[in-house]
């Protein structure tokens, strides 16, 4: 089996900065939305140029060259049980988002933002326009999931990209279409190959394995730790699932309560993808009032992670 492998290390938030293809902008924000009200703050941003895949760096290609043959389903039984039987740490949400800032890429002088900037950047957009409190909390904590870069993770392709289910076929809406999977095990096995594999028409969401990364391992973390509601552990779970929520694959494994989670990670997936901007937000300013948020939301402070 080959597997497409990096010339040179990268880190995790110059590997994650490139996958998401998100470029830098002015933002102008505006005040008292509901949850499903759309956003205001990215109507003047040129969307055309995000999420550009066909000219990608070979950096990127490699990166899913490695995800698409190495997250089988076997990796990912293996994972979830490692999930269940260890706890990796003991810190608070706040602690945990200063150490994920530790990610810098030592290799290149021009690393764009940090991870902090740009979870308080999400946050901050959803707060000025008026969104939900916890919605505020989701936008901070959502990618709070790459601590498993610390913890034991295989790589980056195990941590980081683009979502999809494992242990059924392989969808071609899947960034790089299915074809990049050939040198997966899954891809030829006589189940798992097939259009709904191990599952179910109508099954539901929750009970489909999306390959194991940063999404899936927060929200097992945030469902059993806080009090956030379903649509805010959604997006949580799935703001990384672009073939479900951009590209309306695996609509048939939906159920009914899947379709209304479906509006809600596509009312958060703007302040994700869209919220960086010029303007740098200063932590120890703002460390008071999502302290506040933190505590409000998390009954137990000391996270296990």
């Amino acid at each position: 089996m080959a597997v497409a492998m990096q010339s040179a290390p990268i880190s995790l938030e110059t590997m994650s900065d490139n996958i998401d293809a998100v470029n830098v902008h002015k933002t102008d924000l505006k005040q008292d939305k509901g949850l499903y009200d759309e956003s205001e703050f990215d109507k003047s941003k040129d969307k055309a140029g995000f999420r550009q895949f066909e000219d990608a760096c070979d950096q990127v290609k490699n990166f899913y060259a490695q995800q698409h043959t190495l997250q089988t389903v076997a990796y990912n039984l293996k994972a979830r049980n490692d999930f269940k039987t260890k706890t990796r740490a003991h810190m608070t949400v706040w602690e945990a988002m200063e150490k994920l800032n530790t990610f810098i890429d030592e290799c290149d002088p021009d690393t764009s933002e940090s991870q902090m900037t740009h979870l308080l950047q999400s946050a901050e957009a959803i707060r000025k326009e008026g969104k939900p409190r916890w919605m505020q909390l989701v936008g901070l904590i959502h990618d709070l999931g790459k601590l498993l870069f610390f913890f034991g993770a295989k790589g980056q392709w195990d941590v980081v990209g683009d979502t999809f289910a494992v242990g059924c076929a392989f969808d071609d809406k899947i960034i790089f279409g299915n074809k990049s999977f050939k040198d997966n095990e899954d891809y030829n096995n006589e189940v798992y190959s097939t259009k709904y594999g191990i599952y179910s028409p109508g099954c539901g969401l929750e009970n489909v394995m999306l390959c194991w990364g940063h999404d899936e391992y927060l929200y097992h973390i945030v469902k059993d730790q806080s009090t956030i509601p379903e649509e805010g552990l959604a997006m949580i779970r799935y703001h990384s699932f672009y073939p479900w929520h951009r590209e309306n694959a695996y609509h048939e494994l939906m159920n009914e309560h899947d379709h209304k989670m479906l509006e809600a990670v596509r009312a958060f997936n703007p302040y994700d993808l869209y919220s960086k901007s010029d303007e740098v937000p200063d932590p120890e300013k703002l460390k008071p009032y999502y302290m506040e948020l933190i505590d409000e939301y998390f009954p137990t402070k000391i996270i296990r992670w």
